[in-house]
């Protein structure tokens, strides 16, 4: 299996979402994590209850900061264009999605983030099967 990071500033939306999609699609090709650089210490409520409406219970995640995660070297460490590089993370990829943080926007708008992370985290696993 291979090992993918999620990376955002707080680590309460953007990658925790990432992170519940890869579980939720990456059963059996990849082990996800998400992290944080200056982690806000919670996961956004917003966050939970647009997850809720995909079956997924964001309650089991916490907000954690980069010197928790496993250390292993990861395939992809993808940051979600919140400005985090993350060089002291050991990975053969480091990409950025450049994903608008949706936590001020009205419910439209952020369900339209939760999909295009949907879809990112898909491709993903498309590219990492094929490998």
């Amino acid at each position: 299996m291979k090992h993918i990071l999620f990376v955002c500033i707080e680590n309460s939306c953007r990658s925790q979402m990432a992170e519940a999609f890869a579980h939720i699609h990456g059963k059996g090709i990849i082990e996800a994590h998400s992290s944080g650089s200056r982690p806000s210490g919670k996961v956004n409520e917003r966050a939970i209850e647009f997850m809720k409406e995909v079956a997924y219970d964001l309650n089991t995640h916490t907000s954690k900061p980069l010197d928790e995660i496993p250390d292993v070297e990861y395939e992809y460490a993808i940051t979600m264009g919140c400005g985090d590089e993350c060089p002291m993370i050991k990975a053969r990829h480091h990409i950025d999605w450049g994903i608008d943080d949706p936590k001020h926007l009205d419910a439209e708008g952020f369900r339209k983030v939760r999909s295009v992370i949907e879809n990112k985290v898909k491709e993903l696993i498309k590219q990492l099967d094929k490998q």
